[in-house]
């Protein structure tokens, strides 16, 4: 792969990955939620589903996709049910904890006092501890969103083979390929994240926190609506 090609690749899945999908949607409201440094548990499971789509798709996905189109579309479908469940799940969510925006910030202060050993680290609430999820489980919501997102398994599926020679050793490429792919990621994730905790503020103004989950579940089960949609129409076809 020349480096004019691996050029406007990275360029391209730059753009790509600066779209609201469910990865960048799920990094904005953990990180607003419950703080940058818990957050990154979550940023690794993201990276984790990531990788495991992009492996599964050097080694098969699109053997898949051309043999058996059945299975993919029950990949799809799996990932949309998904999808519903956490689109639901954040708007009930939204209604029902109206203190949100306080217990995120005692979870996120609590967590840095305790990184960084204060003698003096603010004591949790009840409701902030029944909010606040383990690393393991925030780890494990990156995971599985990342696993369910279709712009990943679109994007795998049929944008990767245009920047692929595969007259030439195809590893090298595989590696420059997700090393682009995984810094545009990064640096979107974190921007998401960040600006998620700095928005705190101007969200404890009246509701605003409990409507941007209620759009942010909203704009799931369209994603999730728009794949099931897809998967209707590959069994029809």
């Amino acid at each position: 792969m020349s480096i004019q090609l691996f050029m406007v690749y990275f360029a391209s899945v730059f753009l790509i990955s600066a779209t609201p999908g469910p990865n960048m949607l799920l990094a904005f409201q953990y990180g607003l939620n419950y703080g940058v440094k818990r957050t990154l548990w979550t940023l690794a499971g993201l990276s984790l589903g990531l990788f495991i789509l992009l492996l599964s798709t050097l080694l098969g996905i699109d053997v898949i996709s051309r043999e058996s189109p059945w299975l993919l579309e029950i990949v799809k479908a799996v990932g949309a049910s998904y999808l519903v469940y956490l689109g639901v799940t954040t708007w009930r969510d939204a209604d029902n904890n109206s203190s949100l925006m306080q217990d995120a910030k005692e979870v996120s202060a609590a967590a840095e006092a305790l990184d960084r050993s204060y003698p003096d680290a603010r004591s949790l609430s009840s409701a902030a501890v029944i909010m606040a999820p383990s690393n393991i489980k925030l780890f494990r919501a990156g995971v599985w969103v990342s696993l369910s997102n279709p712009k990943a398994i679109l994007f795998f599926a049929a944008f990767f083979p245009k920047f692929i020679n595969f007259s030439a050793p195809l590893w090298p490429q595989y590696i420059l390929l997700t090393v682009g792919l995984f810094m545009s990621e990064t640096i979107w994730q974190m921007i998401y994240m960040m600006g998620g905790k700095k928005l705190a503020g101007w969200l404890e103004v009246g509701h605003r926190l409990a409507w941007l989950n209620r759009i942010c579940g909203v704009i799931f089960i369209v994603i999730a609506a728009a794949l099931l949609t897809d998967v209707i129409k590959g069994f029809m076809a």
